[in-house]
């Protein structure tokens, strides 16, 4: 038997598979619908939401409380942003600018997860960034 890698999904392929599941890179809908995988959203994902749908992103339409409810109902786990994260953040080189990838960047880093990302800038970052 296989052991499950745990995966952090970026906020683009949390939106996609909740409301527009064509859009996903074909290896991001397989770590989806695999049952040895194991999927985490970050807060910091649903936060990233709430501020580009109050800015009308026509990209970022969606609810937060309905994405984050779909996500649990999901079998998503949730991560809470902690204070090792964001002591984390500041530890990370300047290869990346956006404030919520790199959130999410030492999410992943400090709690062993892979980040499963449609942005492929960010595999600078290493081994546990996988881009899709």
């Amino acid at each position: 038997m296989a052991i499950a890698e745990m995966w952090l999904l970026d906020t683009h392929l949390l939106v996609w598979a909740a409301y527009d599941a064509q859009r996903l890179p074909r290896r991001a809908a397989t770590v989806l619908q695999s049952r040895d995988e194991r999927l985490v959203f970050s807060l910091a994902s649903i936060w990233e939401v709430a501020i580009k749908a109050s800015l009308k992103r026509p990209d970022f339409t969606a609810q937060t409380a309905e994405l984050h409810r779909a996500l649990l109902d999901e079998g998503f786990a949730e991560l809470p942003i902690q204070p090792a994260h964001i002591a984390q953040v500041a530890t990370l080189p300047w290869l990346h600018r956006d404030p919520f990838d790199r959130m999410l960047l030492a999410q992943a880093k400090s709690e062993g997860l892979r980040l499963l990302t449609a942005d492929a800038a960010l595999e600078r970052y290493g081994r546990f960034v996988r881009a899709v």
